[in-house]
């Protein structure tokens, strides 16, 4: 019984030799191959019949390589938590098949963000929702126009009163 054959015996074909061409040129645009040292290089990629050969001619330089000869990606233990996204739709073969994934919802209520930019339009109600510099710039504005900036922070409480927001981890506010 035989062991796992070494990767750098194993037989390239038209495909790999391309890559190496193509990562030796990235050497050569970025100054790390003269012209003469970059011809070589390309004849001897040219040329190469198993991977070891190719392999060769990348251990004096630092990434990029072809892909094949990248080591395997390591196996990494699974995240403790899944990811959470927001809501979407994905329409998948002939018929839709709708797959929705919920969001946590943020502790901030809309109601308390959209109320606090109306009567108090100074940026308090971004301040509330942890948008500290879209307050800042509502509060600022509001101060260099003599109050007429104002209207700003109004119209951003009416919107998130009737659209709703987010905080400033990216949740949907509560209703």
């Amino acid at each position: 019984m035989t062991g796992p054959a070494d990767p750098d015996s194993l037989r390239i074909g038209t495909q790999e030799r391309e890559d190496a061409i193509r990562a030796l040129g990235d050497h050569f645009s970025a100054g790390r191959l003269d012209v003469h040292e970059y011809e070589h290089r390309v004849g001897q990629a040219s040329g190469a019949q198993h991977r070891g050969e190719l392999r060769a001619l990348f251990t004096d330089l630092p990434a990029p390589h072809p892909p094949f000869l990248l080591p395997p990606p390591s196996a990494m233990p699974p995240p403790s938590a899944p990811p959470v996204y927001p809501q979407q739709s994905f329409p998948v073969g002939p018929q839709p098949v709708h797959v929705t994934v919920e969001q946590p919802l943020s502790d901030k209520y809309k109601l308390v963000a959209g109320l606090l930019q109306i009567f108090l339009p100074i940026g308090i109600g971004r301040f509330y929702t942890g948008h500290a510099g879209l307050a800042i710039g509502q509060l600022l504005v509001t101060l260099f126009t003599f109050g007429f900036g104002a209207l700003w922070s109004i119209i951003d409480g009416i919107v998130l009163l009737a659209g709703g927001g987010t905080d400033s981890l990216g949740r949907r506010l509560r209703d």
